[in-house]
């Protein structure tokens, strides 16, 4: 098979068979050397072909890429103490045109979408007037076309999010092609509207069992929502933003909620509920071991309806790659210097590259919202069977004269607190060291009323985020790092944020509230809900277990007036600038650490305010070109202009400002 071109990237896709797994998933690729391009002209392999063009999306779960292009460099996330590639973080002289992963990211993508090119040639040509045959009609030839046409239009808009501007390649060259000229910003966002509503009405609204996974209506129409909303934006720069984009985000957003069939969780929670919020102590294994592990929650997450849009991973060995990594890099040190606790497959292997910052934690209302404590775990549970090496209770300390000698944390009993006080109510180191028993790492704490406050908060003891927590993985083998969470890229949750924030944007604060408050009722703590005993013993809240909906909505003051609750940054001082800023904290509030916060402040023109005051670990040499990943140096040097390679002048403007 010859390949039509040779700039990295747009390689020819190989030949590809995908099998289906026992788990239904259906994006599974094996090499078949021996095929040759006449495969693609058969049923079976345009189909492979298809299937093909969705294996790009696991990439981006799948490594490191994962949270430093998404989390880290943010007002979100700082470095944990066995940090790596903080280049993203610092935004130091390191993260530059030879960069790896955005090289990646753009052979990654462009490979998606030399597929979704290939595809749509190869089944617009394609004549098979059996209507029994899997392409034999117009109308199943026009859905896979749908289906790559949504694919192509995603893919840009990843490329388009990091790297702005990027070449549209949206045909198989017949002949070796070397000469790719950037599109501006408003050509590569008109092209994907293009694509996008091309797509949406042919697709189905969504899919389930076998073809859950697959470009729909739904997803279409959300990016479609999202892209308007991007683009629209936009205030300083030219994304080619036109005075409709704001009428229609609502309108594709408003057209997801009503028609998708896609329904919000009852509770945040099941969503990521493969770990425990504090509150709710799990169950143990034999003779007190590690906690107890269950895949049909991991199964229950992924299938969940509030899901849009998610890579496929398989829970097969036979049929899985690389797979989900995304929960190695947010749980802190809980294996060492806490007495009692072990590394196990529950709380996972702890990487510790990111930590939540003083922003992330103070931004929720964690007497009233639950999602505070289903977003972060703050306490261990003791799973270390054996007594030996732990605290005993002493005739000073014990309880009752019956536990003088025995262990100071049982087996299942809190083993470590993370205590999330506000910096008003410190903790006094006497009331710790007298009332607990267990590890406490109290976020503010002083010596004595009034005194100086320090914290036992530090890179290798902080929060660890569960969202991506995955206790099952894809073996038992120690360390195992293969997760079987699939990557979410888009759930129903989101949605309502893009029209809430498309309507205020038009000043409709009325409907804006609406949709948000949705949200809010939904993450407001139930009666008789489980619920941290630190609401009411560090926070000041209630001892009732009283339903929070009421409290947790927000009113048009939040953003009519420098409320405290918002962290406005000092810069933020009008009605509608406070709006974008409140959005964002929502965004927050609702998906933290999901990977969208670095493109989030690009959209908002908001990434160097915000993360020049909320993230600790900024160096001086962060600056305002930074909304920009750099193209990737082996790209331009692979490429033409005129028949000649590129100079050096042609690549230096070729190139983004700055690098």
């Amino acid at each position: 098979m010859k390949n039509k071109s040779l700039i990295i990237g747009w390689a020819v896709a190989s030949i590809v068979m995908l099998a289906l797994s026992s788990c239904k998933k259906f994006i599974k690729e094996e090499l078949v050397t021996s095929l040759t391009e006449d495969y693609y002209k058969t049923d079976v392999g345009i189909e492979d072909l298809v299937k093909s063009a969705y294996a790009p999306l696991q990439w981006k779960f799948m490594g490191e890429q994962s949270y430093t292009m998404s989390n880290f460099g943010t007002d979100e996330f700082r470095e944990g103490d066995q940090f790596n590639n903080v280049r993203y973080n610092d935004y130091d002289a390191n993260l530059n045109a030879n960069d790896a992963f955005v090289n990646d990211m753009w052979i990654n993508n462009y490979a998606g979408i030399r597929r979704c090119n290939q595809g749509i040639e190869l089944i617009t040509a394609y004549d098979v007037p059996s209507p029994t045959s899997p392409l034999g009609t117009q109308a199943k030839k026009d859905i896979r076309i749908a289906e790559l046409r949504a694919l192509r239009g995603f893919y840009y808009f990843q490329l388009l999010q990091q790297l702005g501007g990027v070449p549209l390649v949206l045909t198989v060259p017949k002949e070796p092609q070397y000469e790719f000229p950037r599109a501006s910003e408003a050509e590569v966002y008109a092209q994907i509207i293009t694509d996008l509503k091309a797509a949406a009405p042919v697709l189905q609204w969504r899919y389930t069992s076998a073809d859950r996974g697959r470009s729909t209506r739904a997803m279409a129409e959300h990016y479609l929502a999202k892209v308007y909303l991007t683009r629209g934006s936009a205030v300083s720069e030219n994304r080619g933003q036109k005075p409709t984009d704001m009428d229609s985000a609502i309108y594709y957003a408003n057209d997801v909620i009503v028609n998708s069939g896609h329904a919000l969780e009852a509770d945040f929670g099941n969503l990521f509920n493969a770990a425990y919020p504090d509150g709710v102590i799990p169950p143990l294994g034999e003779n007190g071991a590690a906690p107890l592990s269950n895949k049909s929650k991991i199964d229950a997450n992924n299938a969940s309806n509030e899901i849009i849009f998610a890579a496929q991973f398989s829970s097969n060995l036979s049929l899985a790659g690389l797979n989900n990594t995304t929960h190695l890099y947010y749980p802190s040190a809980y294996d060492a210097g806490i007495p009692g606790m072990t590394r196990d497959f529950f709380n996972g292997r702890p990487f510790r590259r990111l930590r939540p910052t003083d922003y992330t934690i103070d931004i929720f209302d964690k007497v009233n919202d639950s999602r505070f404590f289903k977003t972060f775990q703050t306490a261990f549970y003791r799973n270390v069977a054996s007594n030996s090496g732990l605290a005993t209770f002493t005739a000073a300390n014990a309880p009752s004269p019956s536990l003088i000698g025995k262990p100071r944390v049982g087996i299942g009993d809190t083993a470590a607190l993370y205590i999330v006080n506000p910096i008003d109510r410190p903790v006094l180191t006497g009331t710790i060291s007298a009332m607990r028993f267990y590890s406490v790492f109290a976020r503010y704490k002083q010596t004595t009323v009034g005194g100086a406050i320090s914290s036992d908060y530090t890179g290798n003891k902080y929060l660890s985020m569960i969202k991506f927590s995955d206790p099952i993985r894809l073996t038992t083998t120690n360390n195992e790092a293969r997760g079987i969470r699939n990557g979410t890229y888009a759930r129903l949750a989101e949605t309502y944020l893009i029209i809430a924030e498309a309507y205020g944007r038009k000043g409709d604060y009325v409907n804006a509230l609406n949709y948000v408050n949705i949200l809010r009722k939904r993450a407001a703590y139930k009666a008789n809900e489980a619920r941290s005993p630190q609401i009411w013993q560090y926070m000041g809240g209630p001892t009732t277990l009283a339903n929070t909906e009421t409290p947790n909505l927000a009113t048009i003051t939040l953003f009519t007036s420098n409320a405290a609750s918002e962290l406005f940054p000092p810069t933020v001082t009008s009605t509608s600038d406070r709006f974008i800023h409140f959005m964002l904290n929502e965004r927050t509030r609702e998906l933290c650490g999901e990977l969208y916060r670095w493109e989030d402040l690009v959209r908002t023109e908001s990434l160097f305010t915000r993360t020049k005051l909320y993230n600790a670990d900024i160096s001086p040499s962060f600056a305002e070109y930074h909304k920009r990943r750099p193209i990737p140096y082996l790209q331009m040097i692979a490429q033409q202009i005129g028949g000649k390679p590129m100079t050096d002048q042609q690549i230096k403007e070729y190139q983004n400002p700055g690098y």
